[in-house]
Order: structure tokens, then sequence, then C-alpha cells
């Protein structure tokens, strides 16, 4: 491993190298890092139009086959910007919290474009006029794992404000399929707000080993073709409960934070 480039941002340490080998495969990659060492963004250096990670291809799949004619997307976390770059035809808005992750973006993974705005993804969504996007895409990560205002139901009701009347919207999650608690929560207090909702995860070697999993709501039925969501299966979701905002009032020392109710 060659560490390119480490820096601290907020709580979390920030690192970027290139390695021989990802996930089993030999070659040459660059990988972004957090604290805990999961890896939030990489790219093929000898290929680097080439989307390395399943989710995001499986994120397209779903956008595309569900609304052939989108236009206009908001994401809410950039990372090295694999996704967003890959929507230059599109009218898409990107909110990431952390500036220092859209200077790696650009200085160590090449992305070029003009639309990304710095701030919490939740506020920058409630400034933008209702009923405007196609898809919201949530992809936000820190080291403690997708942060919690982002998964309540207040922020899937705002979601389903900005969306228009055909929109949907999509999460990146980590989980531990169909058992995980957190993500069990996560889809009811979804399936709660959105006619339509559905959940895909890869597949694993273990029960309890964490992996991506894609959450989606709509209110529409939700297509997908299986050989087009590399390698993502759906999945029946055990019931959970619903998530909600506390407030500081409420107990929360640091802003808007979540709790499970019933």
């Amino acid at each position: 491993m060659h560490i390119r480039y480490r820096t601290s941002s907020g709580d979390q340490e920030i690192t970027v190298c290139d390695v021989p080998e990802l996930y089993g495969e030999k070659g040459s990659f660059r990988v972004l890092q957090f604290s805990n060492e999961a890896i939030q963004g990489a790219m093929d250096l000898n290929r680097p139009e080439r989307m390395v990670f399943e989710y995001p291809r499986a994120i397209l799949h779903l956008m595309e086959i569900n609304d052939p004619a989108f236009e206009d997307v908001f994401m809410i976390g950039h990372g090295t910007g694999m996704l967003a770059g890959r929507l230059t035809d599109k009218r898409c808005k990107v909110a990431e919290i952390d500036g220092e992750v859209v200077a790696i973006s650009r200085a160590w993974f090449g992305y070029s474009g003009d639309n990304v705005t710095v701030g919490d993804g939740r506020q920058l969504l409630a400034e933008e006029k209702p009923h405007t996007f196609d898809y919201i895409v949530l992809d936000a990560f820190t080291e403690k794992g997708t942060p919690r205002h982002l998964t309540s139901r207040e922020f899937f009701s705002l979601a389903r404000e900005q969306l228009d009347p055909e929109g949907a919207i999509i999460m990146n999650l980590t989980g531990k399929g169909e058992h995980d608690p957190l993500i069990c929560a996560i889809h009811a207090t979804l399936d709660g707000v959105y006619a339509y909702t559905g959940a895909f995860v890869l597949p694993s070697e273990g029960a309890g080993d964490i992996r991506n999993m894609l959450l989606m709501g709509s209110a529409k039925p939700i297509r997908h073709q299986a050989r087009s969501m590399a390698g993502f299966r759906e999945i029946e979701l055990q019931p959970g409960h619903v998530l909600w905002d506390i407030s500081p009032a409420q107990g929360s020392s640091s802003g808007t934070s979540c709790d499970i109710l019933e």
C-alpha cells in the first residue's frame, strides 16, 4: 500500500492510498478511506472510467429502468465523485458535508464537475424548490455509518416533498442483510412515507457480514432486472421500528439526531 495523502477533517482521518489488489482483484487501484479503514471510494488507475464498486452500477440501473427520461437529481454524499461523474448529461446537484472530501475528489480522483455544494445535505435539500427532482440519491457515510438525521421519517417526508410526483429516493447503506435491526428500522420508516419500497443486498459468505444494501422508495411500483443489478438481489426485510428526529431540546447535544420509536 502506498499512502498518497492523509489528513484530518472534523473527527475523522481521511486517507488516499494506492493498492495493488482490491477485494481479491489484482491491478492498480486508488482508494479513499476514513478512520475505520472502510473504503469509501475506489478508482481503477488503469481504467479510470470504470465503476469499480457494484452499488453505483446498481443505482444507475434502478434510475434508468424506473425513469428512462430522468433529468433532475439531488445527491447527498460525494465521495470520489464516481456516480456524479456519470450524470454529466443530467441536471445533478451534489451536497457534501466535508469540503476536504470534495478537494480530494478533484486532486486525486479526477472529478471536474462544478455542481458540488459543501454543507449538510438535509439542509441543502430543504432549500430547493418542492417537486423538483426525479431522484434523490443518498450515499452519505461517516466513520460511524449513515448519519441518522438522513434516515428519519421527517427526512423521508422532506425528500418526498422535493421529488416530482413520480420521483424516487435511492439509498446506499451498509448492513447485515434481512435481519439487521437498523436497516429494518430505516426500511420501515421509508415504507411509512412512500407507496412502494424495495430492498436489495449483495451476497456474502456469512449472515453476519457487513455488505452494501440499497433501499428505494417510490410513488410507483419499482422495477429492476436481476441481470443488471451488479450482483444485488432483492430481499424482504423483517418488520422494524420507525425512526424519528430528536430535537436538541429533547436531549440531543449536537443538533438533530434520530431515535427509534414504535
